[in-house]
């Protein structure tokens, strides 16, 4: 009976009947921009979502998606990771590598990638867990140890990634990227982890305060590892992915890109807590297509890197100084 109230008493705190929650405004969000990046592409002579704009957009999803569900996972818990990027790339290697163009290997080749990253992420949690070092320094310095490795043993794409499995990369459903399908039932899991089982539990209430779930009997070390090594899982699928689409694997494919900060960011749109013990995956994605729209739009009009950059930095803030003031009033009230 113990064990039943106290895992209950860890689960994310529900909002009142008709509260507009972070992830309705998410989504109000996104349906704005929408019809903004519509208005601005069609005065330009262009179409925003025409069977192209939404592959574009989809696609930029797939795989910032896939980043941004596991760093939800990890930041629900009052943790964050900053090593995603460079293990995206290593993943990408160890996957065309082990593959070596033959079909037989892709099986191998995706097990090796995530058992790679499993490892990477175990790295992670134990050095947060058991040398008690902070989140951000510990994860940072795994990013710097596989930065090392793939400058030292890289100078540019290797392996080979069978045609047979360049289809996930490619193949969809009308407009619809399959990849993009597979993304979504991955998020469609992390919810049901996060909101109807026992650990999802435990890693709201380590992120709300890690003190009092270990008071309360959680093993608070054993929720943070498990969500890193997911965390890591994920990038590690996202390596695959990206290696199906280029047909090797590429060193820094997932720091040009800049998946690590992309992927908090799309994760504090979403409205989950930096702080932890707050958020979700549902928020998380509406903050990813967010994101993937942004670009979009700013490719289809046209616009240079800097005011990109500038406009997804505004958007950040608002956002934070939106659930910031939300939640101040909610206390207050």
């Amino acid at each position: 009976m113990r064990e039943q109230v106290r895992v209950r008493g860890a689960a994310p705190r529900r909002t009142r009947t008709g509260a507009i929650t972070p992830v309705v405004v998410v989504y109000l969000a996104l349906a704005v921009l929408l019809v903004v990046g519509s208005v601005l592409v069609g005065a330009q002579g262009g179409v925003l979502l025409d069977h192209g704009g939404i592959l574009n957009i989809l696609t930029r999803a797939t795989v910032l998606g896939l980043v941004a569900i596991g760093q939800t996972l990890v930041i629900v818990t009052g943790s964050l990771d900053l090593s995603v990027a460079y293990l995206i790339g290593l993943c990408s290697l160890v996957a065309a590598e082990t593959m070596a163009g033959s079909p037989a290997m892709i099986v191998p080749g995706v097990l090796a990638a995530l058992l790679v990253a499993a490892v990477v992420g175990l790295v992670n949690g134990l050095v947060i867990t058991v040398l008690k070092a902070n989140a951000f320094i510990a994860t940072l310095g795994v990013a710097l140890v596989l930065r090392g490795y793939l400058e030292h043993n890289y100078t540019g794409p290797a392996g080979s990634v069978p045609r047979a499995f360049q289809h996930i990369g490619y193949d969809r459903i009308g407009p619809v990227p399959v990849a993009a399908l597979l993304m979504l039932l991955l998020a469609a899991a992390a919810w049901w982890y996060l909101r109807r089982t026992r650990t999802g539990y435990h890693m709201y209430a380590v992120g709300g305060d890690v003190d009092v779930a270990r008071l309360s009997g959680v093993r608070t070390g054993r929720t943070i590892v498990t969500a890193h090594v997911l965390c890591a899982v994920m990038a590690g699928l996202a390596g695959v992915f990206l290696a199906g689409r280029l047909g090797s694997g590429a060193p820094y494919v997932g720091t040009d890109a800049g998946y690590d900060l992309e992927s908090i960011a799309a994760v504090v749109l979403g409205g989950t807590a930096l702080a932890g013990g707050r958020g979700g995956v549902a928020g998380t994605i509406g903050g990813v297509l967010i994101l993937s729209t942004l670009d979009t739009i700013f490719d289809d009009l046209e616009l240079d890197s800097f005011f990109k950059d500038v406009v997804r930095g505004v958007v950040l803030i608002a956002a934070v100084a939106l659930y910031a003031r939300r939640r101040t009033a909610g206390r207050s009230a």
